[in-house]
């Protein structure tokens, strides 16, 4: 396989797709009792309003999800496995650093390519991409934010997916109110001595890399630094693994800071700079985390079809009953239009408009709340099967309920967008 280039015009990947819908089908929607052979309806069909260049990235990306993601989900979630190798054959395909510079390693790709790319491989595994998703957040705030020398070092390994990035933002103490965080970074010579700790840090003590939101001046937002801190640093430890809900396929833990030594050459930006450099990380991992949602969304409207194609009740197919006839319409419908809403607001950040974070709070807000839903009523209509964990469709569910909570939850969302909307 070779790594895709900058605007993947060479698709010499070892992957094709041939056939989207059968082998979308027969991977990912495992746990069926139908041996589906339709193919995608047009309505819902993802690659709609695509030029060529994406749909064929796009058909790369659902290949991976469906032959390298989809098999191995269900085991990846049941067993908690960190799929390091999996990942590592995705950065071969250039997802390791989507919209990072070419010149540091990555595919230089647009903010609507990336949402493409990663609604396609959540269709094979969510909890996998999402963490993907934060990785590359943080590849990009370092391509951004960071030095020549320091882009040099630290991006080529973590677009090559050699080594893996986790970003630091929540603490104990402060979720939604960031800018209260405690964790502080006092100057002695030619370090900072770190002392504090996050919560919920996806990849937390199997990363190599930890993006860290650190207080080195007063209080409020324009006290926090950004600071690169290296696994082994002394001074550095770990909680024990999470147990959650969903997202199993990657370790969460806590991430410990007692009198660890970081150079000041580890610092992203200059001091007083480092909630501007979280907040913009955000913004792009919000479009991310919604583009997951839509692929657990877009994979969970075809296994109802199917399932309501197959399932018999009363003496005749499920698919037959209007009111879930209606009810997959509307399923349809807010997967469409939260598709819509979402790669508007990665052109708008994209293109640099001025309201385009007030546009990622809104997508990520509407994405993952109708996406849930959409999820949500699949496990219905699969009925007392749709519990089962044989069942693709319960693990869609499980995986992304949290993208209502991270990456901002969607209370704060609201406020986001409200602001906006009264300081107009």
């Amino acid at each position: 396989m070779h790594r895709l280039p900058g605007r993947f015009t060479d698709m010499a990947v070892g992957f094709r797709l041939g056939s989207l819908s059968s082998r979308l089908f027969r991977n990912v929607f495992r746990g069926t009792t139908a041996t589906p052979s339709r193919g995608i309806a047009s309505v819902i069909d993802p690659s709609i309003g695509l030029g060529e260049e994406q749909k064929e990235f796009q058909k790369v990306a659902f290949d991976f999800a469906a032959n390298e993601m989809a098999p191995n989900m269900a085991v990846w979630d049941e067993k908690e496995i960190f799929p390091v190798e999996t990942m590592r054959k995705a950065a071969q395909l250039g997802f390791g650093g989507i919209y990072t510079h070419p010149e540091v390693g990555g595919s230089g790709l647009s903010r609507l390519d990336t949402s493409i790319i990663f609604e396609a491989l959540s269709t094979g595994c969510v909890s996998t991409t999402a963490y993907m998703s934060i990785h590359n957040m943080c590849v990009w705030m370092i391509d951004t934010f960071g030095n020549d020398e320091q882009r040099h070092r630290f991006c080529p390994p973590l677009c090559s997916m050699e080594k893996f990035a986790s970003y630091c933002l929540t603490e104990p103490g402060s979720g939604s109110d960031a800018a209260s965080l405690l964790t502080s970074a006092k100057r002695d010579g030619d370090h900072y001595i770190l002392n504090g700790s996050k919560a919920f840090i996806s990849g937390g003590g199997d990363t190599d890399v930890y993006v860290v939101m650190c207080r080195t001046g007063g209080s409020g937002s324009r006290g926090i630094s950004c600071l690169v801190v290296e696994k082994g640093t002394p001074g550095l430890s770990f909680g024990k693994k999470e147990k959650k809900v969903g997202w199993n396929s990657q370790p969460t833990r806590a991430v410990i800071f007692e009198d660890c030594i970081v150079p000041v050459r580890n610092r992203l930006g200059e001091e007083g700079q480092g909630f501007a450099i979280a907040m913009k990380g955000l913004n792009g991992g919000r479009i991310n985390i919604a583009s997951c949602s839509l692929g657990a969304a877009h994979a969970s409207v075809l296994l109802s079809r199917d399932h309501l194609s197959v399932r018999k009740q009363f003496g005749e197919p499920l698919a037959n009953n209007q009111y879930l006839q209606f009810r997959l319409a509307e399923m349809a419908t807010q997967l469409v239009t939260a598709r819509l809403i979402v790669r508007h607001a990665a052109q708008a950040l994209q293109d640099g408009y001025s309201d385009a974070a007030t546009l990622c709070a809104m997508a990520k807000l509407y994405a993952t709340d109708e996406c849930f839903k959409v999820c949500n009523q699949a496990l219905q209509m699969h009925g007392g099967y749709g519990y089962l964990k044989d069942y693709a469709v319960q693990q869609f569910v499980r995986d992304i309920r949290v993208h209502q909570i991270l990456e901002g939850t969607n209370e704060v969302m609201r406020m986001i967008v409200a602001r906006n909307i009264l300081q107009g």
